[in-house]
């Protein structure tokens, strides 16, 4: 699909990726954006029309489809991180919070949008996934579980959306310059580009896009031994 003239809706609007998606989208010519916010004030662009849309809300998911019923990309950015390792404490707390934004909110929202993108010629969907769907780190063990959770998710709606013509994109990076990652020493890719990416994939027919050089390593490590993905195994 074109993104000159396409109507988008873009969760976790109001900072970060989401904010730069909204930004690329109406650089290229997209004819509406709509901005989705836990607190749509928080949207600042004037060009951005923001919707109140907490992803973990049945309500304000169906509000959404009901108000924005001519999108035709639907991309799923929202999500959450809370540093947890699988043997904490509270584990299973921070499980279940990180599942409901980061699977759960995905699945509703493609739930929710199906039929509205199917109404408009099929459209697509991007999931803003993570390198941490293929590879996991003990101290983020539960964030990189619910990300491996949206890999497969992501697959099997991509083959599902295929009978209406929607495509369904994966985008995988690593690190980015944003305020989840403020504390982070490490090199980071910058929004704009990982957005920009993230479309030029969707204009392409892509399934997949791997938006940075850590994110193509482990996606080519996955057919090796273990061991290459986890060298501490080998102590």
């Amino acid at each position: 699909m074109n993104i000159e003239g396409s109507v988008a809706i873009v969760t976790g609007a109001n900072r970060g990726l989401g904010a730069a998606f909204c930004r690329t989208l109406l650089e290229r010519g997209a004819r509406k954006v709509y901005g989705g916010a836990r607190n749509p004030q928080s949207i600042d662009h004037p060009d951005v029309i923001p919707v109140q849309l907490d992803v973990t809300s049945a309500a304000d998911v169906a509000a959404a489809a009901q108000r924005c019923v001519d999108v035709t990309l639907l991309i799923n950015n929202a999500g959450i991180g809370t540093g947890t390792a699988a043997l904490a404490d509270d584990a299973i707390e921070a499980a279940r919070r990180e599942f409901e934004t980061n699977v759960y909110g995905p699945l509703a929202l493609s739930h929710a949008f199906a039929p509205v993108l199917a109404g408009n010629g099929g459209g697509a969907v991007i999931n803003v996934l993570s390198v941490l769907a293929w590879i996991s780190m003990p101290s983020t063990a539960i964030y990189c579980a619910s990300k491996a959770a949206g890999w497969s998710l992501t697959n099997s709606l991509r083959q599902e959306l295929a009978a209406q013509h929607t495509q369904v994109l994966g985008l995988y990076v690593g690190y980015m310059d944003t305020d989840m990652t403020a504390d982070i020493t490490a090199p980071k890719s910058d929004p704009a580009a990982v957005a920009g990416q993230a479309l030029d994939g969707i204009v392409a027919g892509a399934h997949e896009v791997l938006a940075d050089d850590i994110s193509r390593h482990v996606r080519s490590a996955l057919s090796d031994d273990l061991l290459s993905l986890y060298p501490r195994l080998t102590g």
